[in-house]
């Protein structure tokens, strides 16, 4: 695997970003892997070197991110996970979106 340095933040991650969207729950998209496959896919990529990981509160109703926060256990300090925030997650629930300190929590 080839790593590089992350912009000026001074991390450095694999070249190769592995785009979780498709892990979670088939409930939501009906192409959307269940857990057990997911942990085989981000398994094999941590094998192969893979350390950078991208998802979103809103990938699977937030379930891509619980599933790779359990997967990467053990991998927590050479990984790196790139999160979006932003979209509103329960109907009607204003602080459940947004940018806001108490949405992003």
């Amino acid at each position: 695997m080839e790593y590089t340095t992350l912009g000026s933040t001074g991390m450095t991650v694999s070249r190769l970003c592995l785009g979780c969207m498709s892990f979670g729950s088939s409930e939501w998209r009906p192409w959307v892997l269940e857990e057990e496959a997911s942990h085989e896919i981000i398994e094999r990529a941590i094998d192969l070197g893979i350390t950078f990981f991208d998802t979103a509160n809103m990938y699977s109703q937030g379930e891509s991110e619980r599933i790779l926060g359990e997967a990467l256990e053990g991998h927590r300090e050479e990984a790196v996970v790139a999160t979006k925030g932003y979209f509103q997650m329960r109907a009607g629930d204003h602080n459940s979106g947004g940018l806001s300190r108490k949405a992003l929590e």
